[in-house]
């Protein structure tokens, strides 16, 4: 591709970043869809600085306009209306001022990261989703979105009278755990012993996988063998005893995390699994009683019946609800 075909329209940025990963796309007024840019690991750079300023080399080797995007989104997983953007589960930090400096010709609006997946699950198809269990999507109806990966996301999309999406951004991956089996209060005591107060990201991210693994060896007297989720989740896959109780109970718990926020946004146009484990161990969660706890609400039970749960298998929501945002706005 040219320079001269690149360079004749704006460019937009839009930017994924989380806890793990940082990946960035563009886009122009007539390809909304996000080309892949760049995707870096966070544990790659020292800090923001680094990233933006390898960002601009990669923009520039293919191509791009020299003057830079003209509009930029980025979908952070911290809280976005800050003035210093602080990750929550990264040594990440960085100021408008920062970004101002990189991105000089260019508009910059920065939206929590699961904001991002909200938008973007109107825009979802079929084959960028894989359903678990029974239940429909009633059109126009909210949407939500939970995603346990490097932390655990929550947010949700309503519509208006004419059809337009609202994102309804929260930290709902910091409600308050609530153990439903006698074997969950005992992994919440011991969890509770080590860090007080216990949110569902406790338990509902790659590092809730070694919590619950620590704690259920604690409880069994057995001596823990793995410590990375990873080796967790492989295990499990191979039916070892420990590793498999872990999974059950993480997705069994996911379950009842997304049964909860089903009842809370009435979301009749179904809740979307997000984040990196789900897609990784969808055999698992299959084989888990996440669909049965989604549904177990006691007098409520039935309000979840036709609500319809999926994982989300598309390789980037957040990007590609970065770029719809950028389209909203234009």
């Amino acid at each position: 591709m040219s320079d001269a075909s690149i360079g004749a329209k704006p460019h937009y940025l839009v930017g994924d970043i989380g806890g793990t990963n940082a990946r960035f796309a563009y886009v122009t007024p007539e390809q909304a869809q996000p080309q892949s840019l760049a995707k870096y690991r966070v544990a790659d750079f020292q800090n923001f600085d680094e990233v933006m300023a390898r960002l601009i080399t990669d923009w520039q080797a293919l191509g791009l306009p020299e003057e830079g995007p003209t509009a930029t989104c980025l979908a952070v997983a911290a809280p976005p209306h800050l003035e210093t953007i602080s990750f929550t589960n990264s040594p990440w930090r960085f100021d408008r001022a920062l970004l101002r400096r990189y991105l000089s010709n260019s508009s910059i609006e920065i939206i929590n990261d699961f904001a991002a997946v909200a938008r973007a699950l109107p825009a979802l198809s079929a084959a960028d989703v894989e359903q678990i269990g029974a239940g429909i999507v009633e059109a126009g109806q909210p949407m939500v979105s939970i995603g346990p990966g490097t932390g655990t996301g929550v947010a949700s999309v309503i519509f208006d009278k004419t059809g337009a999406p609202l994102v309804l951004q929260g930290e709902g991956g910091h409600v308050d755990f609530a153990p439903i089996t006698d074997r969950e209060f005992e992994v919440l005591k011991r969890l509770r012993a080590r860090h007080g107060r216990v949110s569902i990201e406790r338990l509902l991210c790659g590092a809730g996988i070694v919590n619950i693994y620590q704690a259920l060896a604690e409880i069994r007297g057995v001596h823990p063998e793995f410590s990375t989720p990873g080796d967790i989740g492989a295990a499990a896959q191979q039916e070892s005893p420990l590793a498999s109780e872990t999974m059950a109970m993480f997705f069994a718990v996911l379950g009842s995390s997304a049964g909860n926020l089903a009842l809370t946004t009435g979301a009749m146009g179904g809740v979307y699994i997000a984040g990196g484990i789900a897609p990784r161990y969808i055999d698992l969660l299959r084989k888990s009683d996440f669909r049965a706890r989604f549904l177990a609400k006691g007098r409520f039970a039935d309000y979840n019946t036709n609500i319809g749960t999926f994982v989300i298998t598309h390789d980037d929501p957040g990007l590609l609800g970065a770029a719809l945002c950028l389209g909203d706005k234009r």
